[in-house]
Order: structure tokens, then sequence, then C-alpha cells
């Protein structure tokens, strides 16, 4: 059978399906191209949970592995990205409610129609100055956002960092999509109050390439 490259499979010539169709099939080292592609999006929501990296990154590798013993179920309705992120959701809270730290996720009211717009220069046309300036507003912006409470840092990443749709989010959370851009412009408003005018771009809460290799390696010696 021919073998998937990762660059078909990132560019789009490969289909998702057909991935998961063949790690069904016993080709289980093409697992590896699911983790890559998902490691970023998956670090930053189950960030939005739990604040020790290396608890991060425990919940990450098993979240792979339980989405791995579990593929057989994924009906294709929706992105396997999307229902990776539901298991690594319910992972972290898993963990939370371990610690007592659970918390409640019932939606409070708001009617803020607040937004903070972040207007991002490419890098290669910022002089040194410039990239100090943003590498500053990027750390701003991060810990601002690690204040938030977790059903509004959870909404924000997915939207204005991950970019997925109003509708994935929902599915994702079990939200209506009218809850979920409540909840988008309320994290807008509670950071435009302390970082109005700020720049940022898509860097922030990077999972790096020895990160990234690491748990890639930990999950497929795993399965």
């Amino acid at each position: 059978m021919e073998a998937i490259q990762i660059n078909d499979f990132n560019n789009g010539k490969i289909e998702e399906s057909e991935v998961i169709r063949r790690v069904l099939g016993g080709e289980k080292e093409l697992y590896e191209l699911l983790i890559r592609r998902n490691n970023q999006k998956l670090y930053r929501v189950v960030r939005s949970y739990l604040k020790e990296e290396a608890e991060i990154e425990d919940a990450m590798q098993n979240t792979y592995l339980k989405a791995f013993e579990k593929l057989y179920q994924f009906n294709h309705n929706s992105t396997f990205s999307t229902w990776l992120i539901r298991i690594g959701i319910n992972e972290a809270l898993l963990r939370l409610r371990e610690k007592g730290k659970m918390f409640n996720m019932s939606e409070q009211g708001w009617n803020s129609e607040d937004a903070l717009v972040f207007e991002i220069q490419p890098k290669n046309q910022m002089n040194p100055q410039k990239r100090i300036i943003m590498s500053e507003a990027k750390q701003l912006l991060e810990n601002a956002v690690d204040q938030l409470e977790i059903k509004y840092k959870t909404v924000y990443i997915l939207k204005e960092v991950e970019g997925m749709r109003y509708r994935e989010i929902a599915e994702v959370l079990d939200l209506t999509v009218s809850n979920v851009k409540v909840r988008v412009h309320r994290a807008k408003a509670m950071l435009k109050e302390k970082l109005y005018a700020l720049s940022v771009d898509k860097s922030i809460f990077e999972f790096g390439f020895e990160r990234c290799d690491r748990l890639t390696e930990n999950v497929m010696a795993s399965i």
C-alpha cells in the first residue's frame, strides 16, 4: 500500500478520513500524522484548563491514547480535531475534578458588543525595536488570557487563536452558538480593558518542535 507523506496530508492531498481508515486497518504508524496535525490546537485548549506544563503534556498524551483506543467510534460527522478536543477537555476536567478544582460551567448572562481587535503586521516588515515590542505585547496578552475564567479563555483560544467557527466551538463545548458568541464577546471585552491596541500573532501558547516530537514519540510508542 502506498505510503502517505506528511506534506501530502497537510496540504490536503490526502483526506483525513483516508488516514483514519488506514489506521483502523492496521497501519497504526499513520496515527502520527493526526498527532502532529493537532498538537498545537490540543495544547492550547488543554492549557486553558491546566497550568503545569508537565500535567498538560500528560493530559495530551492520555487524550491521544484514548482517541486511538476509541477511534473506531469516530463517525466522521465532525472533524477529527473537534472530536479530539472534546476528549482533551474531558481529560482536563477529570483532572480538575480529582484535584477538587471543578468549576461551574453554567452560562452567565452578558450582553456586550465590545470587541478586541488585533492588527497583525508581518514580522519581516518589522525593525528590531518593533520586534521587541511585539514580543512584549505577546507576553502581555498571554498573561491576560491566562487570567480569564476558563469558560471565557477556552472560547477565546478556539475562536481567536485557532480560528474555529462558532458552530464547531459550540459542538466541542456542548453550547449553543449564541452562548459561544456571548462568551467570545465577553472575553474580548475583559481583555480590552487591559490590552487595548496591542498586537498579537498566532505564536501565542506555542507547542514547540522538540516538545511536539517528544509527545508524538511517547504516544506512538504506547499504541
